[in-house]
């Protein structure tokens, strides 16, 4: 599927084609703090197909447990999240679900790093809806 992705401002722009059945939520903290939320979704670009339209995006690089380096890259204007990759190897990007123009068509399929999960979000069904604010 191809994506197209742009942060809240309009300045970054970029394209990639994913395959949607590989979008996850993901539970870590990592993910609730670099959101400011209770999870992240991305879905992984699919290898070599990520291109940059517009933009340059800042780039935060977090040290996981393990040592690897992980660039999260965001709008130095807006702040939006936009994707990561492997800061000494960039061959692959997760890419935020939210930042998609297809999001609506990207259902994720699977949880990660559930033991973090806040546990009011596996009970959200039961929460007061409003269709505006």
């Amino acid at each position: 599927m191809h994506v197209h992705g742009s942060c809240h401002c309009g300045h970054i722009r970029y394209e990639a084609h994913v395959d949607p059945q590989r979008a996850a939520v993901c539970h870590c903290t990592d993910c609730q703090r670099l959101t400011g939320t209770a999870f992240r979704v991305s879905v992984p670009a699919q290898p070599g197909s990520f291109r940059l339209l517009a933009g340059e995006p800042a780039v935060y690089v977090k040290v996981g447990d393990s040592g690897s380096r992980r660039a999260q890259a965001f709008c130095r204007d807006c702040g939006s999240p936009l994707y990561t990759y492997d800061a000494d190897h960039p061959t692959t990007y997760g890419l935020r679900v939210g930042c998609l123009d297809e999001r609506q068509t990207i259902v994720p399929q699977r949880q990660k790093w559930f033991r973090s999960a806040l546990g009011w979000t596996q009970e959200m069904a039961g929460l007061v809806r409003a269709e505006g604010e």
